[in-house]
């Protein structure tokens, strides 16, 4: 089964060791995903980047490795985007977010 829409991809920028209350940001951003009905969503760990704090971070460099950059990308319907966007807001400390207009087709078997 194929559908087709319009809607958004959202990234964001953090660093894997970034945590709220205890937990791992990553993986409650997406979990709170799952839960807001968003298509899709992947965590992509990079091998080197900077953000907000001006210092790159690197596989290259051992006492930094620990932390390195993730990019989040999430896909879904506009207004289930913007409504997750409202949810995290207030749990990112540090980091950046895009979004971009995207042509959705989801495939899943028939049932």
């Amino acid at each position: 089964m194929q559908e087709e829409y319009t809607g958004q991809k959202l990234c964001i920028f953090i660093g894997e060791q970034d945590k709220q209350d205890g937990r791992l940001l990553y993986e409650l951003l997406l979990e709170i995903a799952l839960e807001s009905g968003l298509s899709g969503g992947t965590v992509i760990r990079g091998r080197e980047g900077f953000g907000a704090h001006g210092k790159i971070h690197s596989m290259k460099i051992l006492r930094l490795a620990e932390n390195l950059p993730l990019v989040m990308e999430f896909i879904g319907r506009a207004e289930k985007i913007d409504n997750f966007v409202r949810r995290i807001e207030p749990l990112l400390k540090e980091g950046l977010m895009t979004r971009t207009a995207v042509s959705i087709t989801k495939f899943r078997p028939a049932d």
